[in-house]
């Protein structure tokens, strides 16, 4: 029997306002539309998984957040202010940070560098915020000299979650974190991100590991060709036979 709810039946939390609000997006890149009237809320402290198959606009659908697709319709409003089309560089000031899933640190600087340039937006960086970053990544201080691009994979999406958090945002956009990760490094790095979440940081992730995210996370959104299919907790959305079959592999 099926236990998770259809996106058009879905409702908001009754009487709460949320984080991130999407509604009726309409999104791609130049003259090609991805996105089709997709609707997907973060509320405060919450940590959201977008899963679906390849192709299903799950990237897109966090790109366009971050403002860097082609928007042809629709509204993203974030602590209640209307940031749809805003660019990146803007974005961030309003207290959300992204983490790529590719290209995301700088190879030629040394990790202390990286960590600063997640900075760039202020005047000085703050060092209570290296502070905070050094003590979740001990890693990255032992590495503190040592050039990006000479660190493992699993180091460098470290630095870049550890980057985009030197602004402390209020939500962090994650596409693909364990990507490219030696198996025995994808529950750590799920690890982390679960403890960046309960220090009170909202989540919207992509990721490939479905079931692991899902288990993990509070709700779920399931995209396909580009359009909601199924929005529930992640519990919900693994018990339910239909989700399982069509987007889980069974």
């Amino acid at each position: 029997m099926s236990g998770a709810v259809r996106a058009e039946d879905a409702d908001s939390r009754e009487g709460e306002a949320a984080l991130l609000r999407v509604r009726n997006l309409d999104a791609g890149y130049g003259d090609l539309q991805i996105l089709t009237d997709v609707d997907m809320d973060v509320y405060d402290g919450e940590y959201v998984t977008i899963v679906g198959p390849n192709g299903a606009g799950k990237s897109t659908m966090m790109k366009s957040v971050f403002g860097l697709t082609t928007l042809m319709g629709g509204t993203v409003r974030f602590a209640d202010d209307d940031v749809t089309g805003l660019k990146p560089e803007d974005i961030i000031h309003k207290g959300i940070g992204y983490v790529p899933q590719n290209d995301n640190v700088f190879a030629s600087l040394t990790v202390e560098e990286n960590l600063e340039m997640g900075a760039y937006i202020l005047d000085e960086v703050p060092q209570d915020a290296m502070r905070a970053v050094y003590d979740r990544f001990p890693i990255l201080e032992e590495r503190r000299d040592q050039k990006a691009g000479t660190m493992s994979g699993g180091q460098q999406q470290m630095l870049a979650m550890g980057r985009a958090l030197m602004l402390q945002p209020d939500l962090l956009l994650l596409d693909e974190p364990s990507a490219g990760l030696a198996p025995d490094l994808v529950d750590d790095m799920f690890d982390r991100i679960d403890a960046i979440n309960e220090d009170g940081t909202a989540i919207l992730m992509v990721e490939q590991n479905a079931k692991e995210a899902l288990r993990r996370c509070d709700r779920g959104y399931v995209l396909a060709n580009g359009q909601n299919r199924y929005v529930d907790t992640g519990d919900a959305l693994l018990g339910d036979e239909q989700v399982r079959k069509d987007f889980l592999g069974g």
